[in-house]
């Protein structure tokens, strides 16, 4: 039988799958069951792994001929979410989600397992099964590749069920995909004192509502307008009482980029304008920076290897163009030490005037389309080991 054949054989068993690991989503580090239902999925294969990481799996199988180490990864994780989907197979988790597609990601990986193992004997190479935990924090990919499991791969891959794109289409350009996603924290030390008497305090929440505000004119006046840059606060919390002038206020904020020199400049300006703001109120600050992901940048070669196979199972009017976006992912991380893709998948709810964007609480995707992504997955592994 041909990949695509194989894919819709196993169409209910991969869509089964996503429906499992949609019900009893887990989060990072905490992805405990849903490693032991893949490694049993696995032991009914007949496929051999190790556990990685925790909660990681790498499962691996061997062609009956010398070639290339092929990687292929799924990402494990849910979301801080309390679902609100009215569905049979809903989050029996209260407060976690699959909100994303990483279970449909687990369920296509697990089906290509089952398509590669039927051929086996035309695979020329060893490929590796990749399920890794704690995409969501930005924390799996580095532990899986200070593991020492994937210094063998030559190419690896991965496919992002993507919401935003119709169903059926697939993205899988060259170049720039998705942004670099770091995180950083501002603290800021004031002085208490009366509501009726500001002036003889320093009021925390006042100068970190300045520097909230100023910092956006690192983008708008010290960068490229033509470069893509992205800084956002996503907490702000200061104070106690309605009465107390702040002695303290705490921020938590994003940064996101494509160019790797911005990125490294990046700090170093969020620090300047966040000290001399402070310091113009008389306030000092506490300023840490954490680099999180690289910017996720597909191999040409790979993109092309890609786009030859999904034209082989699909043609030529499955390729649909999508800009790159500034979400980040640690598919980055393998993309810095092995080239290889990302590859999204459209996955866009049909007969639905709204659908509900990547980690919103009614996010679901089109299951018709899971056999695709697995067939497109296999079809690459052969291209690259047939």
């Amino acid at each position: 039988m041909e990949i695509k054949e194989l894919a819709e054989k196993y169409e209910d068993y991969i869509i089964d799958l996503r429906r499992h690991f949609h019900t009893y989503p887990e989060l990072s580090w905490q992805e405990e069951k849903t490693s032991q239902k893949i490694k049993e999925e696995l032991d009914r294969m007949n496929i051999s792994y190790v556990s990685v990481a925790g909660t990681g799996v790498i499962a691996t199988i061997e062609g009956d001929h010398p070639g290339p180490v092929i990687g292929l990864r799924a990402d494990m994780d849910a979301l801080n979410i309390v679902e609100k989907n009215e569905i049979e197979y809903c989050s029996k988790n209260t407060g976690v989600m699959h909100a994303c597609g990483h279970d449909s990601h687990v369920a296509m990986l697990l089906g290509v397992a089952k398509i590669l193992k039927e051929v086996r004997g035309r695979i020329q190479g060893r490929i590796k099964l990749i399920f890794q935990p704690a995409e969501e924090i930005i924390e799996g990919a580095k532990q899986l590749v200070q593991s020492g499991e994937l210094e063998d791969l030559d190419f690896i891959y991965a496919l992002h069920s993507w919401a935003d794109l119709d169903s059926g289409g697939i993205s899988l350009e060259a170049g720039p995909r998705m942004a670099s996603a770091d995180k950083f924290s501002i603290k800021v030390h004031g002085k208490g004192g009366h509501g009726a008497s500001p002036h003889q305090g320093i009021d925390a929440a006042l100068v970190a509502s300045s520097i909230l505000l100023n910092l956006q004119s690192l983008v708008s006046r010290e960068i490229d307008p033509l470069e893509a840059v992205v800084v956002s606060i996503g907490k702000l919390n200061a104070g106690e009482k309605y009465n107390v002038i702040a002695k303290e206020a705490y921020m938590e904020g994003t940064t996101r980029c494509f160019n790797k020199e911005i990125r490294q400049q990046l700090p170093i300006i969020l620090e300047r304008i966040a000290f001399n703001i402070a310091k113009a109120y008389r306030a000092k600050i506490d300023f840490h920076y954490e680099f999180g992901t690289p910017p996720t940048i597909n191999s040409e070669a790979c993109s092309q290897k890609a786009h030859e196979a999904a034209i082989k199972l699909f043609g030529e009017e499955c390729i649909v163009p999508m800009t790159k976006i500034m979400g980040g992912e640690d598919f980055a991380i393998y993309l810095e030490k092995v080239p290889g893709a990302l590859i999204f998948l459209g996955a866009r709810e049909t007969g639905k005037e709204i659908t509900y964007p990547h980690h919103h609480e009614k996010f679901n995707i089109n299951e018709n389309v899971l056999k695709n992504g697995t067939a497109l997955l296999a079809q690459i592994v052969m291209e690259h080991c047939n």
